[in-house]
C-alpha cells in the first residue's frame, strides 16, 4: 500500500525540482528525503524519479503519482477545514425531540438565534408527545430533548440534565367567573369548581396535582384533555376551570380569564436533556444549549433556573 506521507514527499519534490531543495524547504536532510523517496518507489513498484541535470524530474509514473498526491492533499486541506468549521459549532447537525408548549417559546426562537449564530448548523426536529424521548437520547438518535421533571429527580442513566427554566400554572376561568376580578386566586378558592384536565397524567400534571393536595383538596376533574389549546375551549365553553401553563396560555383568549395562583403556585421545571458525553465532542450542541439559555432568560413572567450546580458540568452556561 502506498504510504500517503511519501506521497506529499514525492510532491515536494517534483514541484521543487530537486531532493535537495525539497528538503530545505521541509526542513529534513537531503538523505533523509531520498530514503522516502527509494520507499516510495518501493511500494509503487517502478521508478518515479530520474535525473535531470542537478535536479529530479518525475517519470511518467511520477507525474501519475504526483496527480493523486496532490488531489489526496486538496482533500486533506479541505477535511481539515471541514473539521475546524465543526470544532468552532459553525457546522453540525442536531436532532432535538419537544413537546408542544415548549415548541412556539422555547424551540422556535432557540433555534431562530441558532441559526443566525451558526448558519451552517442542519436541526432535525420531532414532536416527542406522547412518547418518551429519553430512550431516543440515549441511543443517540436525537441529541437534545426537552422534558419537563422536578428539580433534583431521580437520576437517568446515560443522561444529563440542563435546567432551562420553570413553568408556572395560570388558572384559565371562563369570562365572567366569579373570581376573575381577582389579580391572583387562592388555590384553595378553586376547591369546589369543576376542572378540565389539560394535562395527561404525568410529570406535567403532577405538579398541578401536588399543589392542590398541599392546599387540601383533590381536583375534580368533569373533562379530561390532553392538549392546552382544547382544554381553554372547554373553559370557554363554561365546562370547568383549569390550571394551564404559562407558556400553553400564549396567544389571545378570548371567552376565558387567566389569573396567577397562589398558596401554592404549581410550576413545573422544564430540562434540556443530553447525553452524558454530548456536550463536550459536539460544539453544535452547545451553541443549541446556549441558544435555548438565552431563550428562556427573555421569556416574560418565568422563573429562570441559575446555571449552577453539577447538573450543567462539561456544558458552557
Amino acid at each position: 500500500m502506498l504510504d500517503v506521507r511519501r506521497m506529499q514527499l514525492l510532491r515536494a519534490v517534483v514541484t521543487s525540482g530537486s531532493v535537495t531543495a525539497a528538503a530545505r524547504n521541509l526542513g529534513y536532510t537531503p538523505s533523509a528525503v531520498s530514503q522516502q523517496m527509494a520507499a516510495l518507489e518501493k511500494e509503487a513498484g517502478i521508478a518515479l524519479l530520474e535525473r535531470s541535470g542537478r535536479g529530479v524530474r518525475p517519470t511518467d509514473a511520477g507525474r501519475l503519482l504526483n496527480e493523486y498526491a496532490t488531489l489526496i492533499g486538496d482533500h486533506v486541506a479541505e477535511a481539515e477545514t471541514a473539521l475546524a468549521d465543526l470544532r468552532a459549532g459553525r457546522t453540525g447537525r442536531v436532532a432535538v425531540r419537544y413537546f408542544a408548549s415548549a415548541g412556539a417559546a422555547l424551540v422556535a426562537p432557540a433555534l431562530a438565534r441558532l441559526r443566525s449564530e451558526h448558519p451552517g448548523v442542519q436541526t432535525e426536529l420531532k414532536l416527542s408527545e406522547p412518547e418518551d424521548p429519553l430512550p431516543e437520547v440515549r441511543d443517540g438518535r436525537a441529541d437534545l430533548a426537552l422534558v419537563v421533571r422536578p428539580h433534583g429527580g431521580p437520576p437517568v442513566d446515560g443522561i444529563r440534565f440542563v435546567p432551562l427554566l420553570d413553568d408556572r400554572f395560570l388558572a384559565v376561568l371562563p369570562e365572567g367567573h366569579r373570581l376573575a376580578a381577582q389579580d391572583e386566586i387562592e388555590l384553595s378558592g378553586l376547591a369546589d369548581e369543576p376542572w378540565i384536565r389539560s394535562d395527561r397524567p404525568g410529570p406535567c400534571l403532577d405538579p398541578v396535582l401536588d399543589a392542590c393536595a398541599s392546599a387540601g383538596f383533590s381536583p375534580g376533574f368533569v373533562v379530561e384533555s390532553e392538549d392546552h389549546a382544547t382544554a381553554r375551549a372547554f373553559v370557554a365553553a363554561g365546562l370547568g376551570i383549569a390550571l394551564i401553563p404559562e407558556l400553553g396560555t400564549g396567544g389571545p383568549h378570548p371567552g376565558v380569564a387567566v389569573r396567577r395562583v397562589r398558596g401554592p403556585e404549581p410550576v413545573r421545571s422544564i430540562h434540556a436533556a443530553v447525553r452524558e458525553s454530548s456536550p463536550a465532542g459536539q460544539p453544535a450542541l452547545r451553541g443549541l444549549l446556549d441558544a435555548l439559555r438565552a431563550t428562556a432568560a427573555a421569556v416574560p413572567g418565568q422563573h429562570l433556573v441559575p446555571a449552577t450546580g453539577p447538573a450543567l458540568r462539561g456544558v458552557r452556561p
